[in-house]
């Protein structure tokens, strides 16, 4: 049986393991393949690959980089070989993203202040991250100030996409998301595509994507023979993700390894590219 998932995130964005547990978590789930894709930042790539290389598991350098298209916050994974994801100038870049994200942070702190009356110390939701500040941070630190709300409320009345104190992570537009993946060599798949409410996902596939996150820990089985039957249409890889958070009690996201893939030859073949990487 084949088994991997392509989609988790750790202590670097908003994830609540660090790189190492991720691969180890990878390890006793018996996967073939496990990628690590914090929010538009690469730096637990390397403890990642180290350890995978330690528990002889494949390991693909990933990202999920934010980008906007249509008023719309569209994620996009890029993934990349193990010898050429580590590019002086795409750290650069990401480096300026988490400087945007902790200006973010400021602003939906005063956003709750101002629009909810939850008052929060910016410098301990700073605190809560190690490396790129996100929204799950606010809502820890909402949580551990105190107020009577779990994560999953915080997110869909305070911070959730469209709700009132919620700030954009970044204006960069999916084509230059796409652009600046590709530069360094990526190759570049819409995530969760049941996410997106604003643009037909065909539209969103004809700018030039490799191909999609056909198997999501949110689809519903329907969900999944349709975006399956859809990379096939239009020739498309597909890649797997649980978007494993590590926060306890998560209706929104799956653990490591909580992916099931059909065991056809038509969905094997489409994750190929796989061993691609890793030659």
């Amino acid at each position: 049986m084949f088994k991997c998932d392509l989609h988790n995130h750790s202590i670097c964005s908003d994830g609540r393991y660090t790189p190492k547990e991720v691969i180890e978590m990878a390890k006793k789930k018996d996967l073939n393949y496990i990628s690590l894709t914090d929010h538009d930042t690469m730096t637990g790539t390397q403890e990642a690959m180290e350890t995978a290389n330690n528990l002889h598991i494949n390991f693909i350098p990933g990202i999920e980089l934010s980008t906007e298209y249509n008023g719309e916050s569209i994620h996009i994974l890029g993934f990349f070989h193990k010898n050429n994801y580590n590019h002086p100038k795409l750290n650069e870049i990401l480096n300026s993203f988490k400087e945007n994200r902790i200006s973010r942070a400021y602003k939906i702190v005063e956003n709750l202040k101002k629009l909810h009356d939850i008052e929060l110390d910016i410098d301990k939701v700073l605190s809560n991250g190690k490396d790129t500040i996100a929204r799950p941070h606010i809502a820890k630190a909402i949580i551990d100030a105190g107020y009577p709300y779990d994560n999953e409320y915080i997110f869909n009345n305070f911070i959730g996409n469209n709700c009132p104190a919620y700030i954009p992570s970044t204006k960069l537009s999916t084509i230059d998301g796409l652009n600046l993946l590709k530069e360094f060599n990526a190759l570049v798949f819409l995530a969760h595509p049941i996410l997106v409410k604003k643009t037909p996902i065909e539209d969103l596939l004809n700018l030039g994507f490799d191909g999609l996150e056909a198997i999501y820990y949110r689809n519903s089985k329907s969900d999944t023979i349709n975006l399956l039957n859809l990379a096939k249409e239009k020739n498309l890889y597909i890649s797997c993700g649980s978007d494993c958070h590590g926060i306890p009690s998560d209706p929104s996201h799956g653990n490591v390894g909580d992916v099931v893939i059909p065991q056809d030859n038509d969905t094997l073949k489409m994750l190929e590219w796989l061993k691609k990487l890793q030659d």
